[in-house]
């Protein structure tokens, strides 16, 4: 296995939108020592020589804190920056595809929204799964909420880690006990707040009672 359940624990997920004059590279490295122990950069609204930029700066980061560092949807950025490996979606055989072009050494990641497509992920080579929307959350529109019931199922069924997904905060975090997740991935939880390392560190906290560590 590439990628350790524990890795999973608290999957830090990148969005500049928030920086206020600060590198996205300094936010991360707050993340980090505040406890993240994966990271994801995602930036939609960048174009692809920005998102190469800020990978090789993000990637020295998790390298000095020895943390799995992957880029959201482009394993052609992944495989110039050498990161860990790439997430992506189920369609048109991502996985297979981002697995040729990364090699068999890398972390492929994948998302999915019920068992079926857990099942599926796996099977098609997938190291992990990113499962959700579990809460309500601004970075995708139109999406429905999983049930608890749900996550649970998609845990029991996989043989992967699967960490949890979308509108998580330290306010609902604990509403996750007892569904089996591996961790929890967030965005704003972390990045939009003023002390971001405060609050990676509170999240971790309530990141291992969730995971009942």
């Amino acid at each position: 296995m590439k990628v350790e359940k524990s890795q999973m624990l608290l999957y830090a997920v990148t969005d500049s939108g928030w920086l206020n004059g600060r590198s996205l590279a300094e936010d991360v490295i707050k993340a980090l020592k505040g406890g993240a122990t994966f990271l994801q950069l995602r930036e939609k609204e960048l174009d692809r020589e920005s998102i190469l930029k800020e990978a090789i700066e993000i990637k020295q980061a998790a390298v000095q804190f020895g943390v799995p560092f992957v880029i959201n949807d482009d394993p052609a950025i992944a495989k110039e920056c050498d990161a860990d490996g790439v997430h992506v979606g189920l369609s048109d055989a991502e996985i297979g595809k981002a697995r040729e072009l990364l090699g068999p050494d890398k972390i492929i990641g994948a998302s999915a929204h019920n068992v079926e497509e857990a099942l599926q992920a796996q099977a098609e080579g997938a190291d992990y799964l990113g499962v959700g929307s579990v809460f309500t959350t601004s970075t995708k529109k139109n999406v429905q909420n999983m049930p608890k019931e749900t996550l649970k199922a998609i845990c029991e069924a996989v043989d992967i880690p699967v960490v949890a997904i979308g509108g998580i905060n330290e306010n609902n975090v604990d509403e996750l006990c007892g569904t089996g997740v591996d961790g929890v991935a967030v965005v704003s939880a972390i990045f939009a707040k003023e002390d971001i390392e405060m609050a990676a560190a509170n999240l971790r906290q309530k990141a291992l009672k969730v995971r009942g560590w």
